[in-house]
């Protein structure tokens, strides 16, 4: 331990700030580096912030409740920014005003796509470290791995309630069901939003998918008929530790339902546990898309069913938002309202980028800078933006921090969330990280640091290999430059060699492999015809 360290260490023990345990949490070797050149004046500053968590603690009798909503594939400005509302022709009220009312951070960093980012939220870790980087669609036969620690789990042996609505999408294996990763209580689709919302006749009618309905088969030289994956399951619920049912059938009518049903049920969640003496912890993360226009009414300036699902999701931010209020809890309760990454941008006349470039899948900024919100009156200043890095991994931790539970985070493995608590708290210029590493499906992609970004794929492997970015220059990242970042190449490869030699020490765990709807108790004939197909696929060659 160097001498740097060993002060911090003591002056942190001093002031009562952090267990041993905790200080053994291990993080990015980026971090450790910010540790050493910032953790006296943290240390001091995390003693100003027990005391104003105490006192809150004291003054309504319990750690504060915690509401995380996350919904799909949303520009960053194209809701929460009145101005922006107007260039893309619908209003996000609700959303503008929970920004008025709290943070609008402005550089707010997910993973590339839903399921790494569901993956990175709930672990506090890159989703490449548990197997969990691409997208789960049917047939998955996959899923997050029981031994990752999940923030539920965590909030849960701190004395939690812990509840689940809406899109998991964390695969289809039994280990991977939301029950038996730390929540109470689960409602969730196990998939993408999209096959429910898109394969259908409707959808091939509208061109949003191709050769999934029978009327699309090829005619004269059709073989096997049980290629598509008719038996996927749109929607289960369980209780900690028990088997999972599926809710609804997969169809565009009772996905449609779906999206309502998991309102009532956030606000139904609410309503249960506003009273307890336990706080709450509730994941809800909306299926918000239903992209076909039919059956849909058309009222903004916009006219897309796109823009129809911004109107609703927004109206339903205000009710969650409402209720809080009405049951007399919002001032112990931090709220987030976030996007989980840029948007699908293959999906015609639906999603586009207003700011950045790039979308869904990307490592431009248009594909993992959303929009994000956060509002908890009395300790959240209103009005305020934060300009600093702050990543969906961060979460974990802040939410470990604020719940009292930091001595529960796993000291086994790399988490690449840090706490947050202060920039909640104190607002712009208080992150403690300056630093991003993305990865694209299991390739690390680019590297953030500060106001710099260098990209690690593609680029003139003939001239220069990578290309530069200076995001406040050239927040679009249209100009890969090289000659003026010379002085930033040898700087970033050792950011870089740090990073690839953490990896190495704590190597990322395979992805997960299983047999799909094990642990469902109601599967429908077509469901267990899937599973069957699954479980022959996984035989072969044996």
């Amino acid at each position: 331990m160097t001498k740097t360290k060993l002060r911090l260490l003591i002056v942190m023990m001093l002031i009562g700030t952090v267990t041993i345990k905790a200080q053994k949490i291990i993080h990015d070797a980026e971090q450790e580096i910010l540790l050493e050149q910032y953790g006296v004046q943290w240390a001091k500053q995390d003693q100003d912030i027990d005391k104003k968590l105490k006192a809150l603690e004291k003054k309504f009798g319990k750690k504060p409740n915690i509401v995380h909503i996350m919904w799909d594939d949303n520009s960053f400005g194209e809701v929460g920014i009145e101005a922006f509302n107007k260039i893309r022709g619908f209003d996000t009220p609700r959303l503008n005003k929970m920004g008025e009312d709290g943070i609008t951070f402005t550089r707010m960093y997910t993973e590339p796509s839903c399921t790494p980012t569901r993956a990175a939220a709930l672990t506090g870790r890159l989703a490449v470290r548990s197997g969990m980087h691409t997208v789960s669609f049917p047939p998955e036969g996959a899923g997050l791995p029981a031994e990752e620690v999940t923030i539920a789990e965590i909030l849960s042996e701190a004395g939690y309630n812990t509840g689940f609505v809406g899109k998991g999408h964390q695969g289809d294996i039994e280990e991977a069901h939301l029950q038996n990763q730390g929540f109470d209580e689960a409602t969730f689709s196990m998939y993408n939003q999209f096959p429910p919302a898109m394969w259908h006749h409707q959808g091939q009618a509208a061109g949003m998918s191709i050769g999934y309905e029978k009327d699309m088969y090829e005619k004269k030289y059709l073989v096997d008929q049980t290629w598509r994956p008719y038996g996927y399951i749109m929607d289960i619920t369980a209780k900690k530790g028990g088997k999972a049912r599926e809710t609804l059938p997969p169809t565009l009518e009772n996905y449609r339902k779906t999206i309502e049903i998991h309102q009532e049920l956030a606000l139904d969640y609410i309503n249960r546990k506003a009273d307890d003496d336990k706080p709450f912890y509730l994941a809800y993360w909306p299926n918000v898309y239903d992209l076909m226009r039919v059956g849909q009414e058309t009222t903004t300036s916009n006219s897309t069913a796109f823009a129809q699902n911004m109107d609703r999701l927004d109206r339903h931010v205000g009710e969650i938002l409402d209720l809080l209020k009405e049951k007399g809890i919002a001032e112990n309760t931090l709220v987030i309202a976030m996007a989980d990454n840029g948007p699908m941008v293959e999906v015609p006349a639906a999603m586009y980028q207003v700011v950045f470039n790039g979308g869904k899948g990307d490592y431009r900024e248009g594909g993992i800078r959303v929009a994000a919100f956060a509002e908890w009156p009395g300790v959240i200043e209103p009005g305020t933006y934060v300009g600093d890095i702050i990543t969906v991994h961060d979460l974990f931790t802040t939410f470990a921090r604020l719940g009292g539970a930091m001595d529960k985070i796993p000291t086994d493995r790399i988490i690449d969330g840090v706490d947050q608590t202060a920039t909640f708290l104190y607002g712009d210029a208080q992150s403690r990280r300056d630093y991003y590493h993305i990865y694209t499906g299991p390739y690390h992609a680019a590297t953030i640091k500060q106001q710099y970004k260098r990209v690690w794929i593609g680029g003139r492997p003939g001239l220069v290999k990578n290309d530069f970015y200076d995001l406040y220059q050239d927040p679009r990242e249209m100009r890969g430059m090289m000659a003026q970042f010379l002085w930033a190449w040898g700087p970033f490869d050792m950011v870089k060699k740090r990073h690839d030699l953490m990896n190495k020490k704590y190597p990322f765990t395979p992805t997960r492999h299983g047999i799909p709807f094990e642990g469902i108790e109601n599967l429908r004939p077509e469901s267990i015809q899937f599973q069957e197909t699954v479980k022959k696929t996984m035989n072969t060659g044996k």
